[in-house]
């Protein structure tokens, strides 16, 4: 809570018979700590008071242990649902992630880091893609640019 990280340090994988086991995930780059801001750590621990002697964060209330993978789909789908929003694929929210963090400022590698990639290249061709927004700030920055130079 100090130090305002969260540790990815395990993984829920579905083994080829269809059952879960937990691991640790499959790169070294995935091991890490992910910074979060003050206003999550607070959310967080106003979560943890709601079930302070559970050894997970968010445990189902049904069974108190930990969320079956397609559960949290399912919980995500509801969540939009119930919002009015559209349909986006659970794993969609890190190409959201990497490309809203991309167009407010974060560099590349930073971004790469937090989504527990070996290079920033990968993370830039697979998770980040080019809204008119950023491309009309490109666009604004380079005539600015040539306007200087003329």
């Amino acid at each position: 809570m100090e130090a305002k990280t969260i540790s990815v340090s395990k993984q829920y994988v579905r083994n080829p018979d269809g059952s879960l086991a937990l691991s640790e995930p499959k790169t070294e780059t995935s091991i890490r700590q992910v910074s979060i801001p003050q206003t999550a750590v607070d959310l967080l621990k106003e979560e943890y008071t709601k079930h302070p002697d559970s050894k997970y964060m968010f445990p189902p209330p049904l069974t108190g242990e930990m969320y079956h993978p397609d559960s949290v789909v399912n919980l995500h789908k509801k969540i939009l649902r119930d919002a009015g929003l559209d349909h986006i694929r659970f794993h969609d929210l890190r190409h959201i992630y990497a490309t809203l963090a991309i167009q407010n400022g974060v560099d590349a590698k930073t971004v790469s880091s937090i989504l527990g990639h070996y290079d920033a290249g990968f993370t830039l061709r697979t998770y980040t893609h080019a809204t008119p927004a950023m491309q009309q700030a490109a666009a604004d920055k380079v005539g600015c640019f040539i306007a200087r130079a003329v």
